[in-house]
């Protein structure tokens, strides 16, 4: 039987995190063919105390970073499968077995499309554009499965990545294999736009896609973040 690892990174979370983990687990479509694996970074809430109160998830301390968060995670995995999966997004009803029947046919990466939880015109778009299959459509709030062989012979996340981490590993899942879109939406939270502002936040993202494409750094695209986004 295939067993999938369902990795999420968190600091401070508490908002969010027993939410999830009690969504998962009434949402799945097998929960004894999966595992949550909690990673905190160094939370100084109550987050590691609520995931402790789920005898369901395992809860893992690392470094801060969500790349050394993961590939912590998915050290300690014991699935075939790693499903990384961010705090505030929630993925549709019997996740697990659209991501089985992805396997099955030998697509060894993918994602979920996404919907906003708002109403916003323009995160709506956003989020339809994510049903196609186009590389610049993705992203982490998508959330992404990945064959464990073939996540350890790309290298894992690469922990050089403060942001950016999601989008450099799903370029090499391009190049590496079938990556697929499966057509169910996972529902993902829009505070960091509420928060920032749509157009301001949106506009900053635009600028690290194309700093990256022009061939930025990690250093250099995490200056850039946090000299107009870290507050």
């Amino acid at each position: 039987m295939i067993k999938i690892s369902v990795i999420i990174p968190v600091l401070n979370e508490a908002e969010t995190i027993g939410k999830l983990i009690l969504y998962l687990t009434e949402n799945a479509f097998n929960p004894n063919t999966l595992e949550f694996i909690i990673v905190d970074g160094g939370s100084t809430d109550d987050t590691s105390k609520i995931v402790n109160d789920f005898d369901a998830a395992r809860l893992l301390h690392s470094e801060k970073g969500r790349a050394k968060q993961m590939n912590f995670g998915a050290q300690k995995a014991s699935g075939t499968i790693l499903y990384f999966l961010h705090a505030d997004s929630f993925p549709p009803k019997y996740f697990d077995r659209y991501i089985l029947e992805e396997v099955e046919k030998e697509n060894l990466a993918g994602c979920f499309r996404m919907q906003f939880d708002s109403n916003h015109w323009w995160l709506r778009l956003a989020s339809w554009f994510t049903q196609f299959s186009w590389k610049v459509c993705r992203g982490g709030d998508q959330s992404l499965f990945v064959s464990k062989n073939l996540f350890e012979d790309i290298g894992g996340y690469d922990e050089n990545y403060i942001i950016y981490e999601d989008n450099v590993l799903i370029d090499e899942l391009y190049k590496q294999s079938k990556f697929v879109v499966i057509n169910k939406k996972i529902k993902s939270s829009a505070r960091r736009y509420e928060k920032q502002g749509i157009w301001k936040l949106q506009f900053h993202f635009w600028v690290i896609h194309l700093k990256k494409s022009l061939g930025a750094s990690a250093d250099d695209l995490y200056a850039y973040y946090k000299k107009h986004l870290l507050n």
